[in-house]
């Protein structure tokens, strides 16, 4: 057990945790202190016992406010969870109700899940007026620095790189399928190799030198005609619609590319592997009402369902 009466801790007065909280979600002296009703004098006095209690600066000043030290952001992880559970156990409110509550939620995926995930999130939270949903772009090898950072609340990718602090829930199943242009590349469906290798491709890839597709083909003694790469699916999506092009991308965005731009989404014509997109999120917040509530929320949110292939 803890004690509570650590020569430390007695110095930590709660109201200073709650001036934290509040500098770390305006970003500014000014609108911390309108929000907790407090002059502007008494949030900076409160600062500077907050900087002699931990020993750091914590705040910088900038332009438009302040921007927290590195340190303020990894205490933040541990304040920020804590004060809504001593709030809920001295109100008794200790869950979190989405109809009545204001909060932002910042998710970090790559293009392709936002395309899929975000449409019919948004239509999930459409009844709740103060409930935002906020996307940073994010892959598999940053998803946990940003949580560390504390710039996202939930992650969302294939296979994350995550460490000991950070908690994963697999999400959904995909795969790949090719797109492209019936009106520019009136081809017969499903693909077949021969015309998988005799048009030129669009590269989805963050080196823009070669993807999965290209291991495969040399497997087998293969190669196929790139013409150019970008980093972002949904940008070689809308480059088919004027390119007699094809792209290979994941099924849970082709989907959606297809139906949107009047593009044709079919099997790739070599065999692809699947894998599994999952949330991650950091350990600290696992208790926290508003963060299950969003995991919750993300968990039940599946992505299209692909189109019926010819014969199935």
């Amino acid at each position: 057990m803890i004690d509570i009466y650590e020569t430390e801790f007695r110095k930590a007065d709660l109201n200073l945790l709650v001036v934290f909280a509040a500098l770390m979600r305006e970003g500014s002296v000014t609108r911390a202190a309108a929000a907790l009703h407090l002059s502007q004098g008494a949030v900076s006095a409160a600062l500077g016992r907050l900087r002699r209690l931990f020993r750091d600066e914590l705040f910088t000043r900038t332009r438009t406010g302040v921007e927290p030290t590195p340190r303020a952001v990894q205490l933040a992880r541990r304040i920020e969870p804590a004060l809504a559970l001593i709030q809920g156990a001295v109100t008794g409110r200790d869950r979190f109700d989405p109809a009545t509550a204001r909060h932002t939620f910042t998710l970090g995926m790559s293009d392709d899940l936002e395309t899929a995930l975000l449409p019919r999130l948004l239509a999930a939270t459409a009844g709740l007026p103060g409930i935002r949903i906020a996307v940073r772009q994010a892959n598999r090898n940053t998803v946990a620095e940003l949580l560390d950072r504390g710039e996202i609340d939930l992650g969302i990718a294939a296979a994350p790189a995550h460490g000991p602090d950070h908690r994963t829930e697999d999400l959904f199943s995909s795969g790949y399928t090719c797109l492209f242009s019936p009106r520019l590349l009136p081809l017969p469906t499903p693909l077949g190799l021969d015309d998988y290798l005799a048009h030129p491709h669009l590269l989805i890839s963050y080196d823009g030198r070669r993807g999965i597709v290209d291991d495969l083909l040399d497997a087998r003694g293969l190669t196929r005609r790139v013409i150019a790469s970008t980093t972002h699916f949904a940008g070689a999506a809308l480059h088919l619609t004027t390119l007699p092009a094809l792209a290979t991308l994941p099924i849970h965005a082709a989907t959606v590319y297809a139906g949107t731009l009047g593009l044709t989404a079919t099997e790739p014509p070599l065999p692809m592997p699947r894998y599994t997109v999952s949330a991650i999120w950091h350990a600290t917040v696992t208790d926290d009402p508003a963060h299950t509530w969003l995991r919750h929320l993300v968990s039940r949110t599946e992505p299209p369902a692909p189109p019926a292939q010819p014969g199935t």
